[in-house]
């Protein structure tokens, strides 16, 4: 009777592990079938990770299409630290023909630019040996008649991740597709919009003011402190530029500590980036030319703070990662008074000054008295 009981106790004892270890089994269960369900399986994309370089390559080419003549191309200089972009040429640095520095490319009668064709495509995704493996190639957005394939804006700082998250609601709210990629550098993020067809450059950057716009107004607490600029930067080419330019995602080095990649709604890289890519739907230019026309007519759209000059910063090396140079006082007397009409959402500016400080005056009155 004594062996009995206590062989009973140890199968009680056991029992209760086994329950215990049951129910942590099926938490576990649940927890994954939901997580499966909420994250996209993308069982009928095109290309996938198990897909040929060329697919890849063929994909990311025209996703990311810019400028088909000329590409920019990071460079380093190890000694002094500086590092920016250039446009990528044959005749760089080959004496008696190169005019660098003194001349900028943009005006040197020796150009003979790399287009940014397959090869330069993969050696930027797949690197290499030696100096390839940290080759960082970029884009100029703009095209030669004023247009673009996509539009970008460009976070950074510390809040860059809830600002972005704050413009793709917006962006979902209003049936925008968009993604977002971790910065090169993993201090910012990118939002990018792709379009199926190419778009004018000022229609773009219409959408994207819109799109900010209403999210300010849709979260003022927001602030958009991180929010730097639109790319393409200009409406129209600069004469003898290139506009400016962005680096291109999925760069090699960076992607192998979880940068340049593409996140999720929980800021977690997608399993597969390819699948997500080669489902990711593109806008038309009806629908972007709709989405303008309906935020003009609510007085949505509001001027995007403007660029600096890529190629002519002195000392880009300077700049911060995006680029953008310390903001410079405003060579503007600023008024005792300051008087401002809201009337439907129209802002009208009666005190002479810069209609950015006015716009940003508009939103914290309208913050504190809604």
């Amino acid at each position: 009777m004594a062996r009995v009981r206590a062989r009973l106790a140890e199968l009680d004892k056991e029992q209760r592990l086994l329950l215990q270890e049951l129910s942590a089994l099926e938490a576990q269960q649940t927890a994954e079938i939901a997580a499966q369900a909420k994250r996209p399986s993308f069982e009928n994309a095109p290309v996938t990770n198990m897909s040929t370089s060329g697919e890849k390559v063929e994909l990311f080419r025209n996703l990311f299409a810019g400028r088909p003549d000329v590409f920019p191309v990071r460079w380093e200089n190890r000694k002094t630290g500086r590092a920016g972009y250039s446009p990528a040429c044959f005749n760089e640095w080959v004496k008696g023909i190169c005019g660098k520095p003194t001349v900028k490319c943009g005006d040197c009668k020796h150009q003979r630019f790399i287009p940014p064709d397959a090869n330069v495509i993969e050696r930027h995704l797949r690197g290499g040996d030696g100096p390839s493996a940290d080759f960082v190639a970029g884009v100029y957005p703009l095209l030669r008649d004023d247009t673009c394939w996509f539009l970008a804006a460009d976070f950074d700082k510390d809040s860059w991740a809830e600002d972005a998250g704050a413009l793709l609601e917006t962006c979902r709210a209003k049936g925008v597709p968009a993604a977002l990629e971790r910065s090169r550098s993993g201090n910012g993020g990118h939002v990018w919009i792709f379009f199926g067809e190419p778009v004018s450059a000022r229609t773009a950057r219409q959408l994207g003011s819109a799109l900010i716009t209403e999210t300010m107004e849709r979260r003022p607490e927001i602030g958009f402190a991180s929010y730097d600029r639109l790319f393409p930067n200009q409406d129209t080419m600069p004469v003898g530029g290139f506009g400016n330019l962005i680096a291109l995602p999925l760069q090699h080095s960076a992607r192998r500590v979880g940068n340049s990649v593409f996140l999720d709604q929980d800021l977690q890289p997608y399993e597969d980036q390819w699948a997500y890519l080669s489902t990711l739907p593109r806008m038309s230019a009806e629908a972007v030319a709709d989405l303008v026309a309906a935020a003009e007519a609510s007085g949505q759209v509001l001027a995007v703070r403007m660029p600096v000059d890529d190629e002519n910063a002195d000392e880009p090396w300077k700049m911060s990662p995006s680029r953008r140079p310390k903001a410079k006082p405003a060579d503007v007397v600023v008024p005792p008074n300051i008087k401002v009409t809201v009337a439907d959402q129209v802002y009208i500016d009666r005190t002479g000054l810069p209609s950015a400080m006015i716009a940003q005056l508009v939103r914290v009155a309208a913050f504190q008295n809604p």
